[in-house]
């Protein structure tokens, strides 16, 4: 998409939001809804989702809007599946228009510290949890041979990584190729893909992750200043009315976005090919001082280890 023209307009749409009841989710349900949308959130906690709902329902634009919610835990193709199904019978059988694929979450560790289990869980949070709900999408709308909209969220480290998302950036790598796999793919029934990389983001899955975040990664990250929920839902918004199939927030995120994007679709012809030759003379210069700050902790990691007994346990 290289010119300004809007590619679709939220008015009127009916929109199918994951993760619907709290940050970025809730945020783009707000908005959406205030753009004249049709609006259903998705996720498991109902008592969070009642008062998503009320939040929604408070940008309003006309009496004929409809706002619901479903309680499902999306982790299982399964439940996926019955929670759009769900969705289509309270819809007179009819599939949503577009759906934002905002569930997942992040736990941030060092790799020596991950186990089978928690290294499956960061797969189904980063990948799986959106991978389902886009086939059960994809299934629907090509059943109906109904045009729409599938709308992925991935991340920043979809296309760079560093110390500390061992088991979350491969899942949202993951995600990038299945994301453009499907932006071809799709072509085949009239359904638009997109994928949105946030940086950042100030949400309560955001303090969470803090919990367990590595105080050397928190080192690398501290100059970033992030994005609000509010702020995402508008990049994401504005990324799919011009079409985009990669959507970014901010600069540091189009820098890897445009070195990164190998065959997808340039956002724009001319600023794509500046941020190129910026990430040619930068990229090499942050990795060098990310790769400063690693070596730097060593003696403090070492610490760390020995204190959580880490080199008398047996391997």
């Amino acid at each position: 998409m290289f010119f300004g023209k809007k590619k679709w307009d939220p008015q009127g749409k009916h929109c199918y939001v994951t993760g619907g009841s709290t940050g970025l989710g809730l945020a783009l349900s707000i908005l959406l809804a205030t753009k004249g949308a049709h609006v259903t959130i998705v996720a498991r906690t109902e008592n969070k989702l009642q008062a998503a709902l009320k939040e929604i329902e408070a940008a309003r634009q006309y009496p004929e809007q409809q706002f619901r919610y479903h309680s499902f835990a999306l982790d299982t193709a399964d439940a996926s599946a019955q929670a759009i199904q769900a969705e289509c019978d309270a819809n007179g059988g009819r599939a949503p228009d577009a759906f934002f694929l905002c569930a997942g979450s992040a736990r941030p560790s060092f790799f020596i510290e991950e186990t089978e289990a928690t290294m499956l869980n960061g797969m189904e949070s980063a990948y799986w949890i959106q991978a389902w709900s886009a086939l059960a999408a994809t299934k629907k709308l090509v059943q109906q041979k109904q045009k729409g909209n599938i709308v992925f969220v991935g991340s920043v480290v979809s296309f760079m990584s560093f110390i500390g998302y061992s088991s979350y950036s491969p899942g949202k790598h993951a995600l990038k190729g299945l994301a453009e796999t499907l932006r071809s793919e799709l072509l085949l029934y009239g359904i638009d893909v997109h994928i949105f990389f946030p940086p950042t983001m100030k949400t309560p899955g955001y303090e969470i992750e803090m919990q367990t975040k590595p105080a050397v990664q928190k080192k690398i990250e501290e100059t970033d200043d992030g994005i609000t929920p509010e702020q995402g839902a508008a990049a994401i918004i504005k990324g799919v009315e011009k079409g985009q199939h990669q959507i970014a927030a901010d600069l540091i995120t189009n820098l890897f976005r445009s070195s990164s994007r190998g065959s997808a679709p340039m956002n724009h012809l001319f600023l794509d090919q500046i941020y190129d030759i910026i990430t040619w003379i930068a990229t090499p210069i942050w990795r060098r001082g990310v790769d400063k700050s690693i070596l730097a902790h060593r003696k403090e990691h070492e610490e760390y280890l020995t204190k959580q007994g880490f080199f008398s346990k047996s391997t």
